[in-house]
């Protein structure tokens, strides 16, 4: 299949606020995934549910992105890119209203459920990118975009905590809610609607099936550690996702307009940079995982800082800020050696941050500077995934294959969510009454991120080269 001449669409000019438009949308819906973290020590008593079941306010915000993402993506290809991003900022919108008026557990997750609806904005942004702008600007642009998934990350933390600290714990939905209003208003006036479409009918039996199999794979990724590894439940949702996704991926092929295309996707430089992505989005997800328990945990223990949440945010928000710096440079990277070797890049600067992490950890600035280099690495990284998958596929399947992209990161970051979360739970040390993870378990998860970098730099490696472009020789 030929990829479709880049420049066929970019006939009218385009504003220049597309890009920072998009950036600040992306940054919005990012939030999402850790604005309620600094709250779920309290949530039990402000919503009156146990622990075990509060934890639904972060498991439904996981699974409704991992679900929605592949599907915005097609309707996007199909019914207009700009279309389904004011969708989806639109349920960003409505959650936090939810979340904001919620006093108790079952409104507060339906709340959630809506705003991790909201992620699939990314991809979509990202797609509306290389719909409408000229070719030299698309690197720089992607690379800016693509940050933004770990800048929001990055910067929820501190942020969620700080509101929380000062106000009512629903002023996060409403600052959230007015986010989401702000976006769709930036989107309406500076974003074009692309010309490019690929028509169909939807495929709804596709849709249903790829989400069950989502969700009977990352349900029990979420809740392993409460239900049992080696449960009944956890085994036999795992060997159902596994029989679900066969007859997903059988039903697809025979399928002339089909949700995913799989035999798109099995092409080396999709297949492989997808399966980068998932390793790479499991050693992201390791950082904000580890590193914050590590510098809120007790003085006592000899290795921790006893730093508050909002400390400990403040802390990490400089990796974020990083991630969108190294945006341009990133760039440079692609246009000069290909996204291949951008991808490389970020890959090894992920290890070599969290190598810094396991040797030097002694003080605050060690952890500083450890997140800050897998920041860089991740900004890089991130940056290259998309300008690869786009430079595999036709501007009509532009949107579908980088959620297909974007969903693969979140898996990565889920099973890192179940792999880290039972090594620190597992290897602890008790002071007083409160039981924290030891030194060791923040170690091996640091080792365990290094193998997640080096998994994703074999994949890279297997990514085949770009053909080079011929240079116009100068008269």
């Amino acid at each position: 299949m030929a990829v479709d001449s880049p420049t066929s669409t970019r006939e009218r000019p385009v504003p220049r606020a597309i890009v920072p438009v998009l950036a600040v949308c992306g940054i919005g819906v990012a939030l999402m995934q850790t604005l309620i973290v600094p709250l779920l020590p309290q949530l039990p008593v402000l919503v009156g549910a146990t622990p075990e079941n509060t934890s639904w306010a972060v498991t439904a915000t996981l699974l409704a992105g991992a679900v929605i993402t592949p599907i915005s993506g097609r309707l996007g290809d199909m019914f207009g890119k700009r279309r389904m991003l004011i969708a989806s900022l639109g349920m960003m919108v409505i959650g936090s209203a939810v979340c904001a008026l919620s006093t108790t557990l079952v409104p507060l997750v339906v709340g959630r459920t809506l705003q991790g609806a909201a992620v699939g904005a990314i991809p979509l942004g990202i797609a509306i990118l290389r719909d409408e702008l000229p070719p030299k600007k698309i690197p720089g642009a992607m690379a800016t975009l693509s940050a933004t998934l770990g800048v929001g990350g990055a910067i929820g933390l501190p942020f969620a905590a700080f509101v929380a600290q000062l106000t009512n714990w629903h002023m996060l939905f409403v600052v959230s809610g007015i986010i989401g209003v702000l976006g769709i208003a930036a989107v309406l006036y500076f974003v074009p609607e692309s010309s490019q479409r690929n028509p169909g009918r939807f495929d709804f039996v596709g849709a249903i099936l790829l989400s069950i199999a989502l969700v009977l794979l990352l349900l029990p990724v979420s809740k392993g550690n409460a239900w049992g590894w080696t449960s009944p439940t956890t085994l036999g949702m795992f060997a159902a996702a596994a029989v679900v996704f066969l007859g997903w991926g059988a039903y697809e092929l025979r399928r002339p307009r089909p949700l995913v295309d799989l035999r798109l996707s099995k092409r080396r430089p999709i297949l492989m940079t997808n399966m980068a992505s998932i390793a790479l989005g499991f050693a992201m997800y390791s950082n904000a995982l580890a590193f914050p328990q590590l510098l809120m945990a007790p003085t006592e223990t000899g290795y921790g800082f006893g730093l508050s949440m909002v400390a400990a945010g403040l802390a990490l928000a400089p990796s974020g800020i990083v991630m969108m710096a190294l945006s341009p440079v990133s760039a440079r990277i692609t246009q000069g050696f290909g996204p291949r070797v951008t991808l490389a890049c970020g890959a090894a600067i992920v290890g070599i941050g969290y190598l810094v992490a396991y040797v030097l950890y002694t003080e605050v600035w060690h952890i500083v500077v450890a997140a800050m280099v897998i920041g860089a690495g991740i900004g890089l990284a991130f940056a290259a995934m998309p300008a690869l998958i786009m430079a595999a596929v036709p501007l009509s399947e532009s949107a579908a294959a980088n959620s297909l992209n974007t969903l693969m990161r979140s898996i990565g970051t889920s099973t890192s969510a179940a792999v880290i979360g039972v090594v620190l739970a597992a290897m602890t040390t008790r002071i007083g009454d409160a039981v924290v993870p030891s030194l060791d378990a923040f170690r091996v998860t640091f080792l365990v991120a290094i193998v997640a970098a080096l998994i994703s730099l074999m994949f890279t490696a297997l990514i085949p080269r770009a053909q080079p472009t011929p240079r116009r020789v100068r008269k």
